[in-house]
């Protein structure tokens, strides 16, 4: 279950842009696969729900809110579970890059 509480205000208040979204009304099978189902069905199934979201005015909203709460199933913004794990792996694992005009330590 996905943690609403890591949301900061304005994300919390999803109904602005979930309104909006392009699989609104749209059998949520389509974006959560069915237990066991794998190999090319799976890939047939998240290629066309990918499809939706590349074709959603709201897709960054929705990626955002997906990467923020740590949504463990379904596709989100154009992005498959295991996408996003990478993602935010891949986030924690940069290195941290100095802002442009930030002091720098020069020791003693």
């Amino acid at each position: 279950m996905a943690d609403d509480g890591r949301l900061p205000d304005p994300i919390n208040d999803h109904s602005q842009w979930w309104d909006l979204a392009a699989c609104r009304g749209m059998l949520t099978t389509l974006f959560f696969h069915p237990e066991r189902q794998r190999g090319p069905a799976r890939r047939r199934r998240e290629a066309e729900a990918k499809a939706v979201c590349h074709r959603c005015p709201v897709i960054t909203q929705c990626r955002r809110y997906a990467l923020v709460v740590q949504e463990p199933y379904g596709i989100w913004g154009g992005l498959s579970a295991e996408e996003r794990k990478d993602q935010l792996r891949a986030s924690r694992e940069a290195p941290s890059v100095p802002r442009p005009g930030a002091r720098q330590f020069a020791g003693p």
